[in-house]
């Protein structure tokens, strides 16, 4: 993996490194471990040609540039990659995008200059798990427009990018900048999703365990009917029940990151 090869750490090591930058907000960026840049330098670590690491994984190791993911549409279930509809059809040397997304989280930030884009290669006759790849689209090539900024819960998540609409309005770019080869896309997708959810998880329950902590200091603190909060059986359980939960989910996720480096030494 990307983690092992310049770092000399798996999954599983990076799960507990996960886990200390999910208690500050900001602490990802400043390790420049946050998400969606750590899946898109793992994607074209493990399946970009030497020319696309040169000319984006390097920048993005270094902190130079940022990026962004586009595979999530409006018109289609999303949770399901070979829905896709968004177009990638080949021109000569060139490949034309045509499509909607949304949810690419990172695209409003200056400093995103490159997005990785999941679309239909294939015909309706391919296997279903044959018909979409992945290219590499630049942020300031024509066509590229950036909509919208949605909202989560209400906020814009600003200060990392956002979650934006994306639209490909006949964009041309090179054929190179095609990753792994036409109808990997569903591959790729698998290989970068699997890694990133336990990244998120970890860094969840990073928080967890900081918002259980704010919770026994305030039980410690705070007094009612004569005694600490703490000291009353129903938020004694409440501790108990969230401490359990934590244990759990982390040593689920654990099992998980292991896995996924025993699968891809093998």
């Amino acid at each position: 993996t990307l983690f092992r090869s310049v770092s000399g750490i798996g999954q599983l090591d990076y799960a507990f490194i996960a886990e200390e930058t999910g208690k500050c907000f900001f602490s990802p960026e400043v390790f420049n471990c946050q998400p969606p840049d750590t899946g898109n330098m793992e994607v074209l670590h493990l399946y970009g040609t030497e020319k696309q690491k040169k000319q984006w994984l390097e920048p993005l190791l270094e902190g130079k540039i940022n990026s962004c993911f586009c595979m999530t549409e409006p018109d289609v279930a999303s949770s399901d990659a070979t829905s896709m509809k968004c177009s990638i059809v080949r021109s000569g040397d060139s490949y034309i995008v045509n499509g909607k997304k949304w949810w690419s989280s990172g695209a409003g930030t200056a400093n995103c200059k490159i997005a990785v884009v999941l679309g239909r290669t294939g015909n309706a006759s391919s296997s279903r798990h044959k018909q979409h790849s992945m290219i590499l689209v630049p942020m300031e090539t024509p066509g590229v427009e950036l909509v919208r900024s949605l909202k989560v819960y209400g906020y814009e998540d600003a200060r990392h990018g956002g979650h934006f609409e994306v639209h490909f309005n006949n964009v041309q770019v090179p054929s190179s900048n095609i990753i792994l080869g036409e109808g990997r896309g569903f591959e790729i997708a698998q290989g970068r999703l699997g890694p990133g959810r336990i990244h998120h998880c970890m860094r969840t329950i990073g928080l967890a365990e900081q918002a259980l902590q704010i919770m026994c200091e305030r039980a410690g603190q705070r007094e009612t009917f004569g005694k600490k909060l703490y000291e009353h059986e129903v938020v004694a359980h409440w501790i108990a029940e969230n401490r359990i939960a934590i244990e759990q989910a982390r040593l689920l996720t654990l099992k998980a990151a292991k896995s996924i480096d025993r699968d891809r030494k093998s």
